[in-house]
């Protein structure tokens, strides 16, 4: 019952002006003493583990948006070896992988969503992904919240999709239909030796914003797909384990590969927790 009402609360509260509000207080740093408690709170409530930070003193922060989007020590998490090894993009759980069926894409217990909606309608975009590979990966509050590169990539388009704000938590995963696909999202189209790779960071309730690395905060416009392609000077190429990207305040990370591209991991299933650089994939 608990559940039902839950996913049905998000239906009527105003999902864009409360996510909008609370990442304005997110990045409030007029107020460090209630700020540090806020950060306390959330560090006890979601078992923060502050040992791996860059900086383990919370109060340091100027903001909980920067305590969120924490550094962590340098190498500790360090890549998998191998030049066909790809790696986990984030720490955070596996809600589903494995292979798109036509232009289906599998979300939970029977739900799937529209491989060319989630990358923004176009299906010249979404082609080259068809019967291809996925996984899917869910950030919890308590989860190291940068984004890296699973293979190393160019970037040839980021994509901006308008949406719904849904939780993307495991239980509005199994009730809410196409949830991937309609929730406001960032797709990132890169160029690898395994072909095209699409990195799709979606949103969720109470997110404040989605940031890349090369365009900063990706703030919502007219309300319309927003297309930005990168080409000579403007290409931009990342290593493997590079950062690409970051949530303030957690989501979910849609990794997309053509056909026969990468064969996931076996030990790797639904409910699997990982680490960025972690051994994820093995190149074809």
């Amino acid at each position: 019952m608990f559940n039902k009402l839950f996913v049905l609360s998000q239906y009527v509260v105003p999902q864009l002006a409360v996510s909008r509000l609370a990442g304005r207080l997110a990045e409030n740093d007029r107020t460090p003493a209630l700020k540090n408690r806020v950060i306390k709170w959330f560090i006890g409530r979601y078992g923060v583990n502050m040992s791996e930070a860059a900086e383990p003193d919370y109060t340091s922060y100027p903001s909980f948006n920067a305590f969120f989007t924490r550094a962590l020590k340098p190498g500790i998490r360090p890549l998998a070896e191998g030049e066909k090894t790809l790696v986990s993009p984030v720490d955070g759980a596996i809600s589903q992988l494995g292979q798109i069926s036509g232009d289906r894409v599998f979300q939970a217990k029977g739900q799937t969503f529209s491989l060319t909606e989630l990358l923004g309608g176009d299906q010249q975009r979404a082609e080259p992904f068809e019967e291809g590979e996925f996984s899917t990966i869910y950030l919890s509050p308590k989860d190291y919240h940068r984004i890296h590169m699973p293979v190393a990539g160019t970037l040839r388009e980021m994509v901006y999709i308008p949406g719904k704000l849904f939780s993307v938590n495991p239980v509005t995963a199994e009730n809410v239909p196409n949830l991937f696909a309609r929730n406001e999202r960032v797709a990132c189209i890169f160029d690898t030796d395994a072909g095209p790779m699409a990195m799709v960071l979606v949103g969720a309730m109470i997110v404040g914003s989605v940031e890349t690395v090369w365009s900063g905060v990706v703030a919502p416009g007219s309300g319309l797909i927003t297309s930005t392609r990168y080409e000579g000077e403007e290409a931009r190429t990342f290593a493997k384990g590079e950062e690409m990207g970051r949530f303030r305040l957690g989501s979910t990370v849609v990794m997309i590969m053509p056909k026969g591209s990468v064969s996931w991991n076996d030990h790797l299933d639904a409910g699997k927790t990982v680490q960025m650089g972690q051994a994820f994939g093995t190149l074809a």
